[in-house]
């Protein structure tokens, strides 16, 4: 009986893995065709920060140096519970400083809430609205790509998130592969596709009329994620600008790298558990594959947890056989097919890094230390999973200081 629920469920994970392998062959294709419009469409710029003084200067003098008309946007920084000088520091740049105190109500997606209700109430109104995180770097081509999109009738944009500091360490590394393997095979794919792209959680923007109509409403620990399902249950689809980056801050160490994703799979549970079903439903009832495949990506956080148990029982099994020994699909299978799908995975991220044209043979050396840090998930997403009722929201120190002229230059 126990062999039987452990063949269902790897068929179960193998069909999915086929899924979104299948998926990911579109985005080996690339459409540079954008039709441009003149700059037309005001912006809300929203940077969200808490106790960010070291990074946070950076990230202002990238957006007052925009190619794109000053009279045009606005920049504001949520000073979300700040200790330190954040707040000083933008209005010493000539910044709009909007400081929030609530120990209650703390998090990311609290503080933006609160922000867009002060927003709708200034004398001043945006035709949308632009998020970063303080800690990013952007280019300068970054609004007048939104104002492109908003022009085409487009309600939300995702930009194309990149890493800041790929070298500091090899989990840096780790993180900036697998943002260019999801960016080009995940991401890419799903726009050729004409599927709904998901928020990144920075680098967003969003047409005021539809914050607005909606509201934010999107307070759990991965406010990006929750806020994509929203959107697809109403029938609006994400896209992503491929072309506009944003450059994001990542974690050096292991430890505040295995903090930062206990969050996220925090947060990925709690979403699951409230829209996959109600997306998987709407999905059969109105044919719609686009709420299909948003259904899938919410429930992929399962399938973690599900391979790191399958395998795990697995490992046990060979190591204290018994009567009753677990079958896998792996023994019902040939052994050319078992290696056809090894080399699939793996091939993707070399691929995904030729694609986007990366040429530091640093990180084509760190391809060999890609899978511990893939393999990391298994125990995080495991302990996510037993305390994926903790809300509380933890903060990432950022401490790494770029110009975007840097950035641009490697």
């Amino acid at each position: 009986m126990l062999s039987v629920v452990f063949i269902v469920l790897q068929v179960m994970l193998a069909s999915v893995a086929v899924y979104q392998f299948t998926l990911s062959l579109f985005g080996f294709m690339k459409n540079k065709s954008r039709k441009r419009h003149a700059p037309r469409k005001s912006f809300a710029v929203l940077v969200a920060a808490h106790n960010e003084e070291q990074v946070v200067g950076a990230l202002l003098e990238n957006l007052k140096k925009l190619d794109y008309p000053k009279e045009l946007y606005d920049v504001f920084v949520i000073c979300d519970n700040c200790t330190d000088k954040t707040a000083d520091i933008a209005r010493s740049m000539d910044v709009t400083a909007c400081e929030r105190s609530n120990q209650n109500l703390r998090g990311k997606g609290y503080a933006i809430e609160w922000m867009l209700k002060k927003l709708w109430g200034m004398p001043r109104q945006y035709d949308a609205v632009v998020m970063f995180d303080a800690d990013n770097l952007v280019n300068p081509d970054f609004l007048q790509l939104m104002n492109d999109d908003l022009c085409e009738g487009h309600q939300v944009i995702q930009g194309y998130l990149d890493t800041k500091n790929p070298d500091d360490s090899w989990i840096t590394a780790a993180y900036a592969i697998t943002y260019w393997y999801c960016n080009r095979l995940w991401q890419l794919s799903r726009t050729n596709l004409k599927m709904s792209n998901f928020l990144g959680g920075t680098g967003m923007c969003f047409e005021s009329n539809l914050l607005k109509d909606m509201g934010w409403g999107a307070t759990s620990l991965v406010e990006d994620l929750e806020f994509s399902m929203r959107c697809v249950q109403r029938g609006v689809y994400p896209i992503l600008n491929y072309d506009a980056k944003v450059f994001d801050e990542k974690p050096v160490s292991f430890r505040a790298s295995a903090k930062q994703r206990l969050r996220w799979m925090q947060g990925h549970f709690n979403v699951a558990r409230n829209y996959f079903f109600p997306l998987l439903w709407a999905s059969i009832k109105e044919r719609n594959m686009v709420k299909f495949d948003a259904a899938i990506y919410t429930v992929s956080v399962y399938n973690t947890l599900l391979g790191f148990v399958l395998t795990v029982g697995l490992w046990i099994d060979v190591a204290l056989p018994s009567k009753d020994v677990i079958h896998s699909i792996y023994s019902y299978l040939p052994w050319w097919l078992m290696l056809v799908a090894i080399l699939a995975t793996v091939l993707q991220f070399p691929a995904a890094l030729m694609l986007e044209k990366v040429k530091s043979r640093k990180m084509y050396a760190h391809l060999l230390t890609l899978p511990f840090f893939l393999i990391s998930w298994w125990p995080i997403t495991f302990y996510a999973f037993f305390t994926q009722n903790n809300k509380t929201w933890s903060h990432t120190q950022h401490t790494r200081v770029v110009r975007i002229e840097e950035v641009q230059g490697k």
